[in-house]
């Protein structure tokens, strides 16, 4: 996703209303639902400046959550085990489960709120992370948010014949300058349930863990830490959002309106 404009605030000031420090919290594994419920009780208590800034630190059990531009064509077979949960992020479907971290950040952002900086920020971080980690040549595509690999860089295997990969993916929604959802980064998670449907909308590319690029198991626990460091460094504008480019392809949710309720 190219900004289509510089951004409302210097590269290096905050995109945050507040300084004041932001309360992390690790919760293990919790069910969709419920981390969804809690993120809106925060967030709403954002809104009213009862809570400081949030980051929720979770694994999901398996679960598909359909965004608002989800077509039917995307959804699983009615009779696939795994619940679909309609929300209300942008983006279309996708899978979270156990062995993928998923970081929900909610923060109140400060005037006037730029939501292209503030997703090009959560890439930053991502993709700082998923380098240092040892996938070297992460980094963006033009259309479509989130971060990836290019196809044929697998360090694991080099000779590995492969398509563009998404290693970690972005959905969010910002209400009353209060940011919900968030990001998910694929660690040692399995594939399998990618298989059912059409991921993010997108059926010319793959998906990918970082224990897969790498060859080694990589945990969720593992790359907490790193994630929850940089998304502080990038939202306070320490971490400057840099092109890190490689290729361009179609947005997969221009123009859609979602047809799955």
């Amino acid at each position: 996703m190219t900004a289509p404009r510089d951004p409302f605030f210097p590269a290096e000031k905050s995109i945050r209303a507040s300084a004041a420090p932001i309360d992390v919290r690790e919760l293990g594994l919790v069910d969709y639902q419920e981390a969804w419920d809690l993120q809106a009780d925060i967030a709403s208590r954002r809104a009213k400046g009862e809570l400081p800034d949030t980051v929720l630190v979770l694994e999901h059990p398996s679960t598909f959550t359909a965004g608002k531009r989800t077509q039917p064509e995307d959804m699983p077979d009615p009779a696939y085990p795994v619940p679909v949960v309609p929300v209300d992020r942008g983006g279309r479907i996708t899978w979270h489960g156990e062995g993928q971290l998923v970081v929900y950040p909610i923060i109140k952002l400060a005037e006037p709120v730029d939501v292209v900086d503030y997703v090009r920020r959560l890439e930053e971080a991502l993709i700082q992370v998923v380098r240092a980690a040892g996938v070297t040549t992460a980094g963006r595509v033009d259309g479509r948010s989130g971060v990836w690999v290019p196809e044929q860089t697998r360090a694991a295997d080099p000779k590995a014949s492969s398509r563009e990969r998404k290693i970690a993916a972005l959905g969010i929604r910002i209400t009353r300058g209060v940011t919900m959802h968030g990001l998910s980064l694929n660690c040692n998670n399995t594939l399998e349930h990618y298989n059912h449907i059409v991921a993010c909308g997108i059926d010319d590319a793959d998906v990918t863990t970082l224990s897969l690029e790498l060859g080694r198991d990589v945990t969720p626990g593992e790359m907490a830490a790193p994630v929850v460091r940089e998304l502080e460094r990038a939202l306070a504008g320490e971490l400057v959002v840099a092109d890190h480019t490689f290729a361009t392809r179609p947005d997969p949710s221009k123009g859609l309106t979602r047809k799955v309720r």
